[in-house]
């Protein structure tokens, strides 16, 4: 019982510490030189984790147009727009620019950069969970979330594979804004005609056909009237966080949402149920400590006889002190084991349980300061237990015991 609790308070403790190390590296990490997100109106925090993480909804479309005007801004380095709106298997298709893979400085393992329309390059988890491998071509479902139903008939083909890099665009599908633009143009201009269809002869057929070809024609050469889902900034300076955001959020139909300052927010929203299970955990370490003071301190009063007459064959107080210590320290030897093997038991049920952890690898090992300071709280608690069970053994009178024992 003492060797379970310990090692479940053991557990608890390196696992909660674990889990935000691991948050904290997997927010910084994405982040990368991304300074501010720009996109439609609604909740910063939603455009964030949309945007920088890839975890959530997006908050509408924006003009790439007016997203072009804003990256012509002096105080912006680099203006990378971004649009998605379907998936491959639950694997968001993201349509962006050639500069996207150098925010998570990803380099090609296989394969080419995207170069034309309908290709298609595989974050590296991509590619290994789903089987592909370059040529091979596959059909997007709408949305973000994998369905059977409302498939494009567009057939992209993929011509390059990532490497590894333990950020979020392992688990991207990376294509140009042109694929986005054609798949979801291409849908449009088929409702349209199947509706001409059943009103029209078939001359008149022809004719709005023909006006279609001219009009998406015309929407290739003006990608300005087209529509992004959002565009991500960094600057040059820290001017540019003084001025830009909240020009952006009070003259135009757009939101400008700081990633680091939400994701900050994010955390101590967050941050709240990590201090709830750290209090439960040291909660079963003060119990721990008390059934192991308990249990020695029997040990000794139950064993006092033995003991007072190991006295009497020359065994001094120390080495008395020294049996009852031992056994403290067996214990909490074994109970630090088992919690290391709980704790890591726990943590792989959980990310292997968690869909959003399950399609990448975020486990960080903590530091050793923190695995340090864990292991000195625990020695202290321990110790003081172990010195609460021997005291007996200072005040121990041997005539008595051993008189007194029938």
């Amino acid at each position: 019982m003492s060797v379970f609790i310990l090692g479940l308070s053991i557990a608890l403790l390196i696992g909660i510490q674990q889990l935000k190390t691991s948050f904290k590296y997997q927010m910084k990490n994405n982040l990368g030189d991304i300074d501010l997100v720009i996109g439609a109106k609604g909740s910063p925090l939603q455009l964030v984790l949309s945007s920088v993480l890839h975890l959530d909804n997006p908050t509408g479309n924006i003009s790439y147009g007016e997203a072009k005007k804003i990256a012509e801004n002096p105080f912006i380095k680099q203006a990378i727009p971004i649009s998605y709106g379907d998936n491959y298997k639950g694997y968001k298709i993201v349509g962006t620019t050639s500069d996207f893979p150098t925010i998570y400085n990803a380099e090609l393992e296989k394969g080419r950069t995207v170069k034309n329309a309908m290709e298609v390059v595989l974050g590296h988890l991509v590619a290994e969970k789903l089987k592909l491998k370059i040529g091979d071509t596959f059909l997007s479902s709408h949305g973000l979330v994998e369905n059977s139903i409302d498939v494009h008939e567009e057939e992209l083909i993929v011509v390059g594979i990532y490497k590894p890099t333990q950020k979020v665009i392992d688990r991207l599908i990376i294509t140009n804004l042109e694929s986005v633009w054609d798949v979801h143009d291409h849908d449009h201009v088929d409702e349209d005609h199947e509706e001409d269809t059943h009103e029209h002869t078939a001359d008149s057929d022809i004719h709005e056909d023909h006006e279609d070809h001219e009009e998406d024609t015309h929407e290739h050469e003006n990608h300005d009237e087209k529509e992004i889902t959002s565009l991500l900034v960094s600057f040059r300076n820290p001017t540019g966080f003084l001025t830009l955001p909240r020009r952006i959020n009070e003259n135009t139909n757009m939101q400008a949402a700081l990633p680091k300052y939400e994701l900050d927010r994010l955390y101590e929203y967050t941050g709240v149920g990590f201090k709830t299970i750290s209090w439960i955990a040291y909660i079963i370490l003060v119990i721990s400590n008390i059934i192991i003071f308990i249990s020695l301190y029997k040990m000794v009063r139950e064993r006092s006889f033995d003991l007072a007459l190991l006295r009497t064959y020359g065994a001094n107080k120390n080495q008395l002190i020294k049996i009852i210590a031992y056994e403290g320290l067996i214990i909490v030897c074994i109970a630090f084991v088992v919690g290391l093997i709980l704790s890591k038991m726990g943590l792989y049920f959980l990310v292997n349980n968690v869909d959003v952890m399950s399609n990448q690898k975020i486990l960080q090992s903590i530091t050793f300061e923190d695995f340090a300071q864990i292991g000195a709280l625990i020695f202290i608690m321990i110790a003081a237990a172990i010195l609460l069970a021997i005291y007996p053994i200072t005040k121990m009178n041997i005539s008595t015991i051993l008189s007194n024992e029938k």
